[in-house]
Order: structure tokens, then C-alpha cells, then sequence
């Protein structure tokens, strides 16, 4: 049976110029690229080493062309759209016109062409805080009395919505109905822990990438192995254990 590919979209998209040097973390077809790379590797290392390595070297592999994937799934969160207060100055900001938002959906368009690959896209809760961003934390708690906090001393703290839920079903339909015997997760955090406990009990193995990230312990305690690719290594290099 064929394998499933699951990915967090925001570890990719953070992590993604660490895991694919040579592609552009700034351009939706490059991204597009690297997450059927990813699918690529990890076939590759399942059939076994020389399978599809001139695919994977030259980052031309399309999904189609396998019977032994069934399907990536890229789960990831529309920007928010509104208008607010930016926190200091109180300066209107549409955040749909900001880059990060223009890229997000640039990048969740692009997919939609891309064979075999499903978008799922859950929603950021709308109520956010402006959170004090690390570096400025420092700044501040170095010399209380002569920081002056600014706009750009602040991002926001949101909370992804329906991202957990679509997981969920995604994989329990493909667990119960016998439609993958592998499923590679593309993730770090803990939020992935009870979709990888329901595919082991239904007797799917599942593997993590986990992209070079800090691995929650929990999700490490429920898979049955551990790979990171990285894209110009022979399958067969990266870690895999617990």
C-alpha cells in the first residue's frame, strides 16, 4: 500500500531554507517544489536507495508519477485579512496588504496546482495579542530603565483554529478504510500525538520529520521512527531512531 505525507505548513515554512539550500524559501514554486521533494525522499528511502535518487538530485519529481504515494496533505492557516491598531503608535494596519500575508497566499494559491498535493487550511482566531517578540524581551529586562518599546518590538500572538480537526479526519479516514499501510509526519509540536497513537493502533507505521526542529518528547513517544531529509543526501544518511 502507499505511503501519506502530512506536513505542518508553518515548520515547513520556518524551517524551509535550513532543509532545501538550494531552493528559494521566498518563492511558492521553489516551496512547491521542496514539499514534493520531501515526498520524494521518503518514498525514496522506503524503496531503497537508488529507487529515485536522480529525481531527488535534480528536484524534479512529480508526484503523479508514483503509485506509491497516495497524497500530501500541507495543513496551514489563511492569513488574517482585517484592519487593526498597530500596539505603540496605534497606526492603522491592513494586515492583508502586509508581505507576509501577500506570500502566504501566494504560496496556498500555487499548491492548488500541484498534483496530489491538498491544501488544508483551518483559520487564525481573530481576538490576538501583541506579544513583546524575544529580542526585545532581552533589550528590556538588560536595562529596564532605558528601554522604549516600538511597533516593530511587537508581533502577534494568534491561535490557529480547525487546523487539528481536518488533521483528525484526514487520517482516520485513511487509517480505517486501509488506503495507506505508511504515513511520514511532517511536524515537531505535540499537536500531532493523537493522530500518530490512532494510525499505530491501526497498524499504519508512522514516521517523523521533524525538519531539524526541537521535537516535542510526546510525538517522539508515538512514532516508530524519526528521519530528517534533507534534499542532495542518499536516502539512508539521515537520523533515523527516536
Amino acid at each position: 500500500m502507499p505511503t501519506a505525507v502530512v506536513i505542518d505548513g508553518e515548520l515547513l515554512l520556518r524551517r524551509f531554507s535550513s532543509s532545501f539550500a538550494g531552493l528559494n524559501a521566498e518563492s511558492p514554486d521553489d516551496i512547491a517544489i521542496g514539499v514534493t521533494s520531501i515526498a520524494t525522499w521518503h518514498l525514496a528511502f522506503r524503496l531503497g536507495p537508488h529507487s529515485m535518487l536522480s529525481a531527488i538530485e535534480r528536484h524534479r519529481f512529480q508526484p503523479e508519477e508514483s503509485e506509491h504515494l497516495n497524497r500530501i496533505f500541507f495543513y496551514d492557516c489563511a492569513p488574517l485579512m482585517k484592519r487593526v491598531h498597530r500596539p505603540v503608535s496605534k497606526q492603522s494596519l491592513d494586515l492583508a496588504k502586509t508581505p507576509s500575508a501577500i506570500f502566504l497566499q501566494a504560496v496556498h494559491k500555487r499548491f492548488q496546482g500541484v498534483c496530489k498535493v491538498a491544501l488544508r487550511l483551518g483559520r487564525l482566531n481573530d481576538d490576538f495579542l501583541w506579544r513583546l517578540k524575544l529580542d526585545a524581551l532581552k533589550r528590556w529586562l538588560a536595562d529596564t530603565a532605558l528601554f522604549r518599546p516600538a511597533d516593530e518590538d511587537f508581533e502577534m500572538d494568534v491561535t490557529q483554529k480547525g487546523v487539528d480537526m481536518r488533521l483528525g479526519l484526514d487520517v482516520s479516514s485513511m487509517a480505517f478504510k486501509k488506503q495507506v499501510d505508511q504515513i511520514i509526519i511532517v511536524a515537531a509540536d505535540a499537536d500531532f500525538v493523537p493522530a500518530a497513537k490512532l494510525d499505530r493502533r491501526e497498524g499504519i507505521d508512522v514516521v517523523a520529520d521533524h525538519m531539524g526542529n526541537h521535537t516535542a518528547s510526546d510525538l517522539l513517544q508515538h512514532v516508530d521512527g524519526v528521519r530528517r531529509c534533507r534534499i542532495g543526501e542518499q536516502p539512508g544518511t539521515a537520523d533515523d531512531g527516536r
